[in-house]
């Protein structure tokens, strides 16, 4: 039939309606109901019980011997079971468990939980308790490693290659110095190694401004030959900051002026990290040094401790700067001098917008080492991978801008609204002052003011499910906004800090995230959700062994957290070992290495002490704090019981880890013939010259100044890589080798031949433990014991990470044996087999075969070695 134009029917598009009334749904289709209602019946033969072998034991959680008790009670007549039951559950007490997570599940701003005991628990306890191997260290409970016999290196080390690794550091602790700059820098000039004035004008102009930060050593006030405490990062506060909207426009409010501390326009503020084994003793120093110089000049400096106020998350890893550009999604940016973020666009394909950043992470190889960025940040849990921020494109000196708080909860789908693009546009963005959750540059130096937390993981939950019913348009809008509503204040934004660490040493790329500790699992379980794998103590110091940093205590010798971890590591070994039967027990070695065994071979090699050594050790002792005579309450957090039974190795020396530091070492010496080159503007031209020479290389008129039996010897850290083959532990001895050991070695090719082999009998001998509990150094009486003893110059402090395809160890070795050894195979050798490197001796202390090894002195291939993990 035609319609000859007539109008076609229009189909009604009337929406469903938001609620839907069961009992006039099922009232319209009774009819319907009651004829299924009979089919089943029949079916059924009206006998609707579920058979007992399909039943489900939905009561299997129930205490049935509780529920037989009452019964038996009730038969007999002694009490009604139904009041005893209610009145028993009243005196009841929760379980442990779940007073345990109630407690652990709050989420207070400042603090850590502690246990019975006063031990700290991370903000991230309870997610590492359930997989993880905890150790009480440091007045924590941290995560050892992931449960099972410690092995499982290789696996990591392919997460690490090709992946993302991550660990919870918010046991580092923050010092904050606030005060005149000229005065601050008097007081890191007598406490930091290397001070900030021994940088270059650029450097320094660059951390005092606050676009980098620095690795220094801390020590007590007497610096640079007092006693270490540990390895420290300080960073400046800007001088001033510029807070950018969208537009251009600066906010003016606050933002941009200098710190004024007691109405002083030049004070500054400034942080000092300190790892927790060392803390307490860092803030001491450094309240020392402070009242020194205030006594001095009679300006006020304050030092204050932020510990339990701030957090540090490190991200590792090939694919940290994608997933950190994933989740991290800025709001706004405080920009410095010499630093600027590039722009953001909106790119639009398949009819979808999103965001494209082309951040810090996109340019990441042009990023200055040692960066700080400081952003504010959107919670990344209301981030979904549909729904993210957008951004319209902005000029080359803005950053992102503002985003409601609705469009980052997805109320409103780009993709379900095209015509709504425009709306977008002029909506979405605007200035600061139109947002009143922005009005304000909240910045993470303002701690001391407090942040506001996140919003509570209920709070969001519920906010998804009212999104999901608007959807389905089921619900109703005016109850939705009532139930959403968080207890106490709370934030859906966070300021935080990027730290960029140096990564020139190795391949290992490495941010820290530094923000409030109250927003630790806020960013901890996404974080993991979308890759990062999380790691321990453990995992972690694979990774610094793999890319050949000090690990902080394990490296650090010659600081006092370094004794009293090896004290509670030697106290856990004895236990593990009296656990077992006594026949297959293992002889004892030494923990820690004894360090004054070293002397022998010192003292083996040395001539007449010069005049110059005597007034250099003399300087030394003058201003040294004996780090080694410490109590019980000065160790901080160490096992009582682990010092009580120990007598922990005193080290006898000192560890240079600058080149400059060496430098100034070999001048007062005179030791500038010494083949010992730090890493100056002229130390690769110094090498190849002495390389090349064809003529003896030791000077016969000149004897060479070394130490003698009181004074402390000169460490530095060396890299061990095997020559052939060989696996080195931690706690192996470095060995000076003979001349016919290092031949023996390169001639052999794959047999045993004149391998270098420890008697057995000698072998429980070579460190005897004293009735004090003090280990020495055994010299042989036997003629063939002798003539396989080799004299020790060091010891392994990390050992080789097994799986790794270039296995090496960390180890510390006297400098003027290894100078004395340099000459000896220079002189020995032809000029085209000579090399870089040291040949050295690595035996580990229950084998008797010595394995051929090369030194790499690290102050030769870098001008410092005070980056650690």
């Amino acid at each position: 039939m035609a319609t000859n134009g007539s109008r076609q029917p229009q189909v009604s598009t009337a929406l469903p309606p938001r609620t839907l009334n069961v009992q006039k749904f099922a009232e319209s289709r009774s009819s319907e109901l009651e004829t299924l209602h009979s089919i089943i019946a029949n079916r059924l033969n009206n006998d609707f019980r579920s058979r007992r072998s399909k039943r489900r034991r939905t009561t299997g959680y129930d205490n049935r011997t509780a529920k037989n008790r009452y019964r038996k009670k009730q038969k007999l007549g002694v009490v009604d079971a139904s009041n005893d039951v209610a009145s028993e559950k009243d005196e009841k007490k929760p379980p442990r468990h779940i007073r345990r997570k109630l407690e652990l599940k709050k989420n207070p701003e400042i603090g850590f939980c502690t246990s019975g005991d006063g031990t700290k628990r991370l903000r991230t306890h309870v997610w590492h308790a359930k997989r993880f191997t905890m150790t009480k260290l440091w007045g924590f409970h941290l995560p050892l490693g992931l449960q099972g016999r410690g092995t499982g290196s290789r696996a990591l080390l392919k997460r690490l290659k090709h992946g993302v690794l991550m660990h919870d550091a918010s046991y580092y602790g923050a010092v904050q110095l606030e005060g005149p700059e000229d005065s601050l820098l008097a007081v890191l000039s007598i406490v930091l190694v290397s001070s900030p004035s021994a940088h270059s004008e650029d450097i320094s102009h660059s951390v005092l401004s606050g676009v980098i930060y620095r690795n220094a050593m801390l020590h007590h006030v007497g610096a640079p030959f007092s006693c270490p405490i540990a390895p420290v990062t300080y960073m400046w506060r800007p001088s001033h900051q510029q807070y950018v909207g969208v537009d251009g426009d600066n906010n003016t409010d606050g933002c941009d002026k200098p710190q004024k501390i007691n109405n002083c326009s030049s004070s500054r503020q400034l942080w000092v990290w300190i790892h927790a084994a060392s803390f307490r003793e860092g803030h001491n120093a450094l309240k020392f040094a402070c009242q020194k110089q205030m006594d001095e000049t009679g300006i006020l400096i304050s030092c204050i401790s932020l510990e339990g106020q701030l957090a540090k998350l490190e991200v590792m890893g090939s694919r940290t700067c994608h997933l950190l550009q994933m989740m991290l999604h800025p709001v706004t940016c405080i920009l410095e001098n010499s630093w600027q973020l590039k722009k953001c666009s909106v790119v639009e394909a398949d009819g979808e917008t999103r965001l494209k950043n082309f951040s810090i992470f996109d340019s990441e190889d042009h990023t200055s080492s040692s960066a700080i960025i400081s952003l504010k940040v959107i919670d990344p849990r209301a981030l979904t991978e549909k729904r993210v921020a957008v951004a319209p494109e902005a000029k080359s000196s803005s950053i992102l801008g503002h985003v409601r708080n609705d469009e980052i909860n997805g109320h409103m789908n780009l993709a379900d609204n095209p015509n709504k693009k425009s709306e977008l546009h002029s909506s979405l963005w605007s200035k600061p002052e139109e947002i009143s959750d922005l009005s304000e540059c909240i910045d993470l130096w303002d701690v001391s003011n407090g942040f506001d937390p996140p919003v509570e993981e209920s709070v969001l939950c519920m906010e998804k499910q009212h999104q999901q019913l608007d959807f389905f348009r089921l619900g109703n809008k005016n109850l939705g906004a009532a139930n959403v509503s968080s207890k106490g204040r709370c934030s859906r934004f966070c300021p935080i800090m990027l730290l960029k660490n140096d990564n020139q040493k190795g391949s290992v790329i490495r941010w820290s995230v530094i923000l409030p500790l109250s927003w630790v699992k806020a960013f901890w379980v996404p974080l993991v959700s979308h890759g990062a794998h999380a790691i321990g103590l453990r995992e972690k110091h694979w990774i610094a062994c793999e890319g050949g940093l000090p690990y902080f205590p394990s490296d650090f010798p010659d600081c006092r957290a370094y004794s009293c971890f090896m004290a509670t590591e030697a106290a856990a070994a004895d236990k593990k070992e009296k656990l077992r039967p006594p026949a297959v027990r293992c002889f004892n070695v030494p923990i820690p290495p004894p360090w004054d065994c070293v002397r022998f071979a010192f003292d083996k090699k040395s001539s007449t002490l010069g005049d110059a050594q005597s007034h250099f050790e003399e300087l030394y002792a003058k201003n040294t704090v004996d780090c080694n005579s410490f109590t019980k309450s000065d160790c901080e957090n160490c096992e009582t019981a682990a010092l009580g039974s120990h007598v922990v190795s005193s080290f006898e020396g000192f560890v240079v880890r600058t080149s400059y530091m060496l430098s100034e070492f070999l001048n007062n010496i005179n030791g500038e013939h010494l083949l010992l080159f730090p890493n100056m503007p002229d130390g690769k031209k110094r090498i190849s010259k002495f390389m090349k020479d064809e003529g003896k290389l030791s000077c016969q008129n000149r004897a060479i100044s070394l130490l003698n039996y009181d004074n402390k010897l000169c460490f530095l850290r060396v890299l061990l890589h095997a020559y052939k083959k060989g696996v080195f532990e931690e706690g192996a001895v470095v060995c000076a080798p003979h001349l016919t050991d290092i031949t023996l070695w390169m001639s052999r090719s794959g047999s045993n031949d004149g391998e270098i082999l420890l008697p057995q009998s000698s072998l429980r001998s070579f460190f005897v433990q004293q009735p004090s509990g003090k280990w020495e150094l055994q010299i042989p009486d036997d003629p063939v014991a002798r003539e396989s003893h080799r004299w020790p110059i060091g010891f392994v402090t990390t050992g080789f990470v097994r799986g790794s395809k270039k296995p090496v160890a960390g180890a510390m070795c006297e400098a003027v044996c290894l100078a004395r050894l340099r000459e000896e195979q220079w002189n020995s050798m032809p000029v085209k087999q000579r090399r870089m490197e040291i040949f050295v001796l690595v035996r580990n202390l229950r084998s008797t075969a010595y394995r051929l090894a090369l030194a790499t002195i690290v102050l030769e291939r870098w001008d410092e070695d005070l980056e650690y993990v």
